[in-house]
């Protein structure tokens, strides 16, 4: 892998840790940021993308799909995750629902300046949630989101994996 290519966070290596991980549905409010990662995840025949209309449907929609024996991930932007935090909450949380939430961290910069309060409270959410979470900018870090599918099966709750540089490389 290049320099170049370790800068970016590719769809190709998120669909790879997805499946590496056994990922059999995505759970996710369509957006524009992730156009490209859509296209590979609607072709790959063992994924099942299952769109909700608002974020708080994301965490009922992931705990019915694993109470079923299936193994979804979530796709969330930190704001639809700030938005939806009473359904995480009661589903997630309150039914120990080991599932990865991949989170755009909107805002967020590496030198400490973010450029929107999303970013701001983003970390601080989580954390009152009692939810650890994985930093992920490029395809170098591609590791932690395996580690944090890790741990949501070891422990039964939710984890997050925040995406730094807001699927940079999906465009």
């Amino acid at each position: 892998m290049t320099e170049a290519q370790q800068a970016i966070l590719s769809p190709e290596t998120v669909l790879a840790e997805m499946k590496k991980n056994g990922v059999t549905h995505v759970v996710w409010l369509p957006d524009s940021e992730t156009n490209f990662l859509y296209l590979l995840m609607k072709a790959e025949p063992s994924l099942t993308l299952v769109a909700v209309s608002r974020e708080g449907l994301a965490f009922s929609t992931a705990a019915g799909l694993a109470v079923g024996g299936k193994h979804p991930i979530i796709l969330i932007q930190n704001t639809g995750m700030m938005e939806a935090g009473d359904s995480l909450r009661g589903w997630g949380l309150g039914l120990n629902v080991p599932v990865v939430m991949m989170v755009g961290y909107r805002g967020w910069t590496r030198h400490g300046v973010n450029t929107d309060t999303a970013a701001t409270y983003t970390e601080r959410f989580l954390n009152a949630f009692g939810i650890n979470y994985y930093l992920v900018e490029s395809d170098a870090d591609a590791p932690r989101i395996s580690a944090a599918f890790e741990e949501a099966k070891k422990t039964k709750r939710p984890v997050a994996v925040l995406v730094g540089d807001e699927y940079h490389g999906f465009h």
